[in-house]
């Protein structure tokens, strides 16, 4: 049985932002927005509170294993240490699904020594491969397959998805 979808408006996006953003206290002194998923949250939370520091990390999984669990990640681009060092990182993707790629660049943030918290657009407990761990923020939970307005019209290679009309 195919998995149930949402698709989402540019308003459902505010919205979303307008329950994330309240929820987020003090200063960052930098965000980390993990591409390409948190691009558009990242740039839309960086200009509502005003942080300058943006940084980018890209982080790929093989996909040749049958156990996909069992992937060793590839940084294709991340931040030197010396940029995070000491700093209080926000780290933002737009969904926290298995929670493998947030959780890995979480692990390499506090590892060059900065406090990392996350956040999210939607969090996917029923997914989420660590138990004990989830988003620091988050704005709304889901067990839908949830296709973003930037993505609309197009699926995983540009071909688009049925019922959608391209933007």
């Amino acid at each position: 049985m195919p998995k149930r979808q949402e698709v989402l408006t540019w308003g459902d996006v505010n919205a979303l932002m307008d329950h994330l953003l309240p929820q987020m206290r003090g200063t960052f002194d930098a965000l980390l927005m993990i591409t390409r998923g948190g691009i558009i949250p990242g740039g839309m939370i960086a200009e509502s509170m005003d942080i300058t520091y943006i940084l980018t990390a890209v982080v790929r999984f093989t996909t040749e294993l049958t156990d996909k669990r069992m992937a060793w990640p590839t940084f294709l681009q991340f931040p030197e240490d010396a940029l995070l060092r000491g700093r209080r990182v926000l780290i933002v993707d737009d969904i926290w699904g298995s929670g493998r790629t947030i959780t890995t660049v979480i692990g390499r943030v506090e590892a060059c020594g900065a406090r990392a918290e996350t956040a999210v657009l939607h969090y996917k407990p029923g997914s989420n491969l660590f138990k004990q761990s989830g988003p620091t923020y988050y704005a709304a939970i889901t067990d839908a397959l949830i296709v973003y307005p930037w993505e609309s019209g197009r699926g995983k290679q540009g071909v688009p998805l049925p019922g959608l009309t391209p933007i």
